[in-house]
């Protein structure tokens, strides 16, 4: 498992990471994070293994979802590739309740 960050601490933090938004485009109408990329998980797993996300190798990465799942699995899979990658704890909720 992935190392979670808080809403509160990501909020404090935010120029550290790049915040990529891992939920599906349908999911994007409830409002996303300011500044995030949308990367649904399929595809940041993808990019991560063909070598498609290099530009953020040695940045700090923050991912998040709808509940915290699939960020979960997308900072996992990225840490396997040897990125730096954290995951929103509570997914994009816990970012509108902070």
């Amino acid at each position: 498992m992935a190392e979670k960050i808080s809403a509160d601490q990501l909020k404090s933090r935010k120029n550290e990471f790049v915040i990529i938004d891992v939920r599906e485009a349908d999911e994007l109408a409830s409002g996303k994070i300011d500044g995030s990329k949308h990367m649904p998980l399929g595809l940041a797993i993808r990019n991560a293994k063909k070598k498609q996300m290099e530009d953020l190798r040695n940045k700090k990465i923050c991912t998040y979802c709808g509940t915290g799942y699939r960020g979960n699995i997308a900072a996992d899979e990225l840490n396997k590739e040897e990125f730096d990658a954290v995951t929103l704890d509570g997914g994009f909720p816990s970012w509108n309740e902070s």
